[in-house]
């Protein structure tokens, strides 16, 4: 006798069909893509990372995150990106992909006064 045991996410259905043989039929085309959720908060003005979700499409990850990561009306607006859409530099190689930035003082800007109208900076 032979168990198989699949780890199922949020939105995915565990319908797949069995194959003969035992074996459920996995592939890609049937899965769901990956979806990373950004809320911004109210007291927030930017987007933070929550979390990840499997979705069809789009709207459906919105949906969706609005319902898992959104419960008690914290925020006021979400973001949803595939997964295989975002890239990332090498945590290995900060020191050099950073340090021209280190020659360019005016992104530095210690020495501008701000007005006090200025907010958020």
């Amino acid at each position: 006798m032979m168990i198989i045991f699949k780890k199922y996410y949020y939105g995915d259905y565990g319908d797949k069909e069995m194959s003969s043989g035992g074996e459920t039929s996995n592939t890609l085309k049937d899965e769901w893509p990956l979806w990373e959720v950004f809320i911004r908060s109210k007291q927030g003005l930017d987007h933070k990372h929550v979390g990840s979700l499997h979705a069809a499409d789009a709207q459906m990850a919105i949906e969706n995150a609005r319902d898992v990561y959104t419960r008690r009306n914290e925020g006021v607006s979400i973001w949803v990106v595939e997964s295989k859409y975002i890239h990332a530099s090498n945590p290995d190689d900060a020191e050099s992909f950073y340090e021209p930035a280190n020659d360019k003082v005016y992104r530095h800007p210690t020495f501008y006064d701000l007005p006090d109208e200025v907010k958020h900076m």
